[in-house]
């Protein structure tokens, strides 16, 4: 019977008088003074063959990180966001809750009655702002109850984190609630230049709060507040905004904070009212709108790759509007 360990100790004898390669693929001829210690060799011999002749796999492609997002959401005289509940339900990935989680009030009671059962049970996956409806109940506290440490400090509601290749940043764009400024000063701001100078690195940059610098719908043509944000992540580089407040879904071309387009290093902007509590016409779209609609609800879902991006939004079961696209970082 032909064992290893008599090849190994026929090498250690010294009875292998020579090793020759015969072949390009780690074929070898050694001989030797012990038929039995040949017949290992060989056996040995093919084993290395079919190991380093066996085909190579073709390379993974590179992983990509989901986003599931819309802002806008439960209201317990409407079925909209059990509808859009139900898109979440068949798609793995992180939940970006964009703010108005819990009308009317955002209250204990609005979180437990009406967000709670919908959206509610994606909560381990979800990483929320907070809205102005949220603020409607002193500090926003039943929010922060609710979602705990995934919502930042209290005092604050802003904080980021990495999804793959990206750098993601959560703020606070409920400007003059309690200590929340928004101003270029502002300790909010200062903390979003000082957190995007320590992640220059990335390749890929995303942010999200609640209210949109650029609107075409009730709140046309933005909220002005949140420019400092703007200035901010377009002097670093970042490549997507994610709003809501609009309750409507509206698709921007890149662009400066000034509004005026920039294909080169514009942020594209997003907005994602359409979690399920209502509708916000849209009349006349403002410049930069690629793709505005204000019958549907839905979720946008995100595919973040290591260079870029790709987007779906995905209307309720009863709908058919669809935007789809893909679009590399800067």
């Amino acid at each position: 019977m032909c064992r290893f360990r008599e090849f190994v100790g026929a090498l250690r004898l010294g009875r292998v008088i020579a090793i020759m390669a015969t072949h390009k693929s780690h074929g070898y001829l050694i001989r030797v003074g012990n038929r039995q210690t040949i017949g290992c060799v060989v056996a040995a011999t093919v084993l290395m063959l079919t190991v380093s002749c066996a085909p190579e796999r073709p390379p993974r492609p590179p992983s990509a990180e989901v986003l599931l997002a819309a802002g806008d959401i439960a209201n317990c005289r409407a079925e909209g966001d059990e509808a859009t509940a139900k898109l979440v339900d068949s798609i793995d990935g992180t939940v970006l809750a964009l703010g108005d989680e819990a009308y009317p009030r955002g209250s204990a009671a609005n979180f437990e009655g009406c967000y709670g059962p919908s959206w509610g049970r994606f909560e381990e996956r979800t990483k929320p702002v907070p809205g102005n409806h949220e603020y409607y109940t002193e500090g926003a506290k039943p929010y922060y109850d609710h979602f705990g440490k995934a919502a930042g400090d209290p005092d604050e509601g802003y904080y980021s984190y990495d999804l793959g290749g990206w750098h993601i940043v959560a703020l606070n764009s409920n400007c003059g609630e309690g200590r929340v400024r928004c101003g270029p000063g502002s300790a909010q701001v200062r903390w979003l230049k000082k957190d995007l100078a320590a992640n220059e690195g990335r390749a890929c940059t995303l942010a999200y709060f609640h209210h949109p610098l650029f609107t075409s719908g009730e709140y046309r043509p933005g909220i002005p507040e949140m420019k400092p944000f703007w200035e901010a992540l377009y002097s670093a580089g970042a490549d997507v905004v994610l709003n809501a407040h609009d309750h409507n879904y509206q698709r921007f071309a890149p662009q400066d904070p000034e509004g005026r387009a920039d294909p080169e290093r514009g942020i594209r902007e997003f907005v994602v009212g359409t979690g399920g509590k209502s509708h916000h016409p849209i009349s006349d779209p403002i410049a930069n709108t690629e793709v505005p609609a204000d019958d549907t609800y839905g979720v946008l879902k995100l595919t973040l790759r290591p260079k870029g991006y790709g987007w779906r939004f995905l209307p309720v079961a009863d709908r058919k509007f669809t935007d789809s696209g893909e679009e590399r970082c800067h």
